[in-house]
């Protein structure tokens, strides 16, 4: 298989097929360890695996005492009201 190297805001990118994130269990967000080793890249999943968190389990973690609110203010640049 082979992939070609993309340019990416100031940076360079690699996309990986979903066949491969897929057989490596990846998902996008999980971290990976990059090194070079005898003229090669080797790319490992790092084994803390990110926990996937339930939507209650978020809004518990709200402090009792948080206030939401709303900022207005003028329109910047080209929005619209």
């Amino acid at each position: 298989m082979t992939a070609t190297i993309s340019k990416w805001g100031n940076s360079q990118g690699l996309r990986f097929p979903k066949d491969v994130m897929k057989a490596l269990n990846l998902s996008v967000g999980d971290i990976v360890e990059i090194r070079t080793e005898e003229n090669r890249v080797i790319i490992e999943p790092v084994k803390k695996r990110r926990r996937k968190r339930d939507i209650r389990e978020l809004v518990k973690a709200i402090p009792q005492e948080y206030t939401p609110h709303e900022v207005f203010s003028d329109q910047e640049g080209k929005e619209a009201w």
